[in-house]
C-alpha cells in the first residue's frame, strides 16, 4: 500500500467541522462569469455507507476517492469509537475492522449524522448485537427508521427502541441473521442499504422488494461484491442477496458525486459560463440533464467521463417534481430553485420526498427572488436579476442553492451557517475560486450581531481569516 498513512483514532484529518465553520461566512461578489475545468469529488452518500459497510469485513479495506467532508469526519469518529482503525492519505482511506470493540455507537455523533445509523445492519451481522441511537442530520423532514427495524426483524433479529436507542440482537439459539423476503413500503435508500449489508452475512437468501435504485446503492453493492458478497439486482427494484459466512480484504473506488456534478452544471448555467466537469457518470444525471436542456442550457457529453456546459442565451421556466431515482433527485431541488428564479416565466416545484425542504425559498427571496410556498409546493416567478444580501443556510442543499444564487446576484452576498455546506461539498468555495468566482471564506466575530446588522443594511465588520 503506497503512501504514508497516519493513524488517527479520533477520526479523519482535514475535514472542516462545525467548530470552525460556525465562525465563518462566505462572501461572494456576484455577476462574474466562470471558466475552466472542475474535478468532481467522490459521492458523499456512497462514502458514508461504504465506510459503514467496511464493518462487515474483518480484514483491511482500502477505499479510494473519499471526499474531504465534515460528514466523512463524523463517520470516521463513529467508527473510531467502535474500535475501528482508520488511516487516511489524500483521498485514500484504509479501514481495518478486524476487531469491533463495542456494539454501542456514541449518541453525540449518531444524532448528528443520519447515515451513521445505517451501520446497525453491519454491526448486527458481525457481532450479533447492536445498540444505535436514533439518527439526526439535516432538518428536512421526518425520516423514520421503521423500515430498517421491520426488515431486521424479518431476518430474525429482536429489536426494541427505548430512550432514543435502537437495541437489536440475534437470539442466543442462532449465531447469524436468516434470509428473508422483505418488501419496503417505500424505496428508502437508507433501509435498502442497511438491510443489504445485514443480508450479506445472513444465513440463506434475502430478497428486498421495492428497493431503492439510486447509484449509491449500486456502489455499495459493488463494494460488498468485491469483498466476496453475493448480490444480484442492485440498481433495480429487486435485490437478491445470498448470504456468506465471511467477507475479505478489498480495494474500491467511490463513484463521482452526481449531486456535486449537478451543482456545478447549474453554476455554469446560472452564470452563463462554459465549464468542463469530470469525472462524471452521465447516466446518473439523466433527470438533471433533461431539465437543464428543457430550460435551454446546452450540455455536451465528452468521452470518456466529461460533461461540458455552455452558456445559454436565455433560461426558460419549467416544472419539477422530486421523486426517488430514477426520478428527479430531491437533493437537486434547492439548487434548481436558484436557477429557476432567473428563468423567463413561471415555474412550479413539488417536493414529494421530504415535507420540510423548501425553507431556502425565503432566503432566496431576500436576494430578490419571487417565490411563494404553499405546503410542499413552490411557485417561482422568474425575475430579471438577483441582488446580494446576507442569507442563512437552512440545510446542506439549501446552502449550495444560496451559493449559486450569490454567484449570479449583483453585488455582495454574505452566507452564514457554513457547517451545512461543509457537510456535503468538498471545498466548494476553493473549486469555485479556481473557476474565477469572486468568493472567499472569512472569519466572523460576533456573527449573530453582524448578521442582524446586515439585515438592517448596516455594513458588516468582517475580518480576514
Amino acid at each position: 500500500m503506497e503512501g504514508r498513512l497516519i493513524n488517527l483514532p479520533s477520526g479523519l484529518p482535514g475535514a472542516k467541522v462545525s467548530a470552525v465553520t460556525d465562525s465563518s461566512v462566505l462572501q461572494i461578489s456576484g455577476g462574474h462569469s466562470l471558466h475552466g475545468h472542475v474535478e468532481i469529488s467522490g459521492a458523499k452518500n456512497s462514502a458514508l455507507v461504504i465506510m459503514a459497510g467496511a464493518l462487515l469485513c474483518s480484514e483491511d479495506c482500502r477505499i479510494r476517492n473519499v471526499p474531504l467532508l465534515a460528514d466523512v469526519e463524523k463517520m470516521g469518529q463513529v467508527l473510531s469509537a467502535l474500535g475501528i482503525s482508520l488511516k487516511r492519505h489524500g483521498d485514500v482511506l484504509d479501514i481495518n475492522a478486524s476487531e469491533i470493540k463495542t456494539s454501542k455507537a456514541p449518541y453525540e455523533l449518531v444524532t448528528q449524522l443520519r447515515a451513521s445509523f445505517f451501520a446497525i445492519g453491519a454491526i448486527l451481522a458481525r457481532l450479533g448485537v447492536a445498540q444505535m441511537p436514533l439518527p439526526g442530520g439535516c432538518a428536512i423532514g421526518a425520516r423514520p427508521v421503521d423500515l430498517h427495524v421491520r426488515g431486521l426483524q424479518a431476518m430474525g433479529a429482536e429489536v426494541q427502541i427505548e430512550h432514543g436507542i435502537c437495541n437489536a440482537y440475534i437470539p442466543k439459539n442462532r449465531r447469524r441473521l436468516k434470509g428473508a423476503k422483505i418488501y419496503l413500503d417505500s424505496p428508502s435508500v437508507g433501509a435498502t442499504e442497511t438491510l443489504m449489508m445485514a443480508a450479506t452475512l445472513a444465513e440463506g437468501e434475502t430478497i428486498i422488494g421495492n428497493a431503492a435504485r439510486e447509484p449509491e446503492v449500486f456502489d455499495l453493492a459493488n463494494f460488498c461484491i468485491s469483498m466476496g458478497a453475493k448480490i444480484k439486482g442492485a440498481g433495480t427494484s429487486t435485490i437478491i442477496i445470498d448470504g456468506v459466512t465471511k467477507l475479505y480484504s478489498t480495494e474500491h473506488t467511490i463513484i463521482p458525486d452526481r449531486i456535486e456534478a449537478g451543482t456545478f452544471l447549474i453554476a455554469g448555467a446560472i452564470t452563463h459560463s462554459e465549464l468542463l466537469l469530470s469525472p462524471v457518470v452521465p447516466e446518473h444525471l439523466l433527470p438533471v440533464i433533461a431539465k437543464l436542456r428543457e430550460m435551454g442550457v446546452h450540455l455536451i457529453e465528452e468521452p470518456p467521463n466529461c460533461l461540458r456546459v455552455l452558456p445559454a442565451k436565455a433560461l426558460r421556466a419549467t416544472d419539477i417534481e422530486t421523486l426517488p431515482h430514477p426520478g428527479f433527485p430531491t437533493d437537486m431541488q434547492a439548487p434548481f430553485m436558484s436557477l429557476l428564479t432567473l428563468a423567463e416565466g413561471d415555474s412550479l416545484i413539488n417536493e414529494s420526498v421530504f415535507e420540510n425542504r423548501l425553507r431556502h425559498a425565503s432566503e432566496l427571496n431576500r436576494l430578490g427572488a419571487d417565490i411563494r410556498v404553499k405546503g410542499n409546493t413552490a411557485f417561482v416567478r422568474g425575475v430579471p436579476m438577483l441582488s446580494g444580501a446576507p442569507v442563512l443556510c437552512t440545510d446542506l442543499r439549501a446552502a449550495a442553492a444560496l451559493v449559486l444564487a450569490g454567484l449570479a446576484a449583483q453585488g455582495k452576498t454574505v452566507i452564514h451557517g457554513l457547517h451545512h455546506l461543509d457537510r456535503g461539498y468538498d471545498q466548494l468555495d476553493i473549486k469555485l475560486q479556481n473557476l474565477g468566482a469572486k468568493i472567499r471564506r472569512l472569519t466572523s466575530t460576533g456573527r449573530d450581531q453582524e448578521f442582524m446588522s446586515n439585515v438592517n443594511t448596516t455594513p458588516a465588520k468582517i475580518n480576514r481569516k
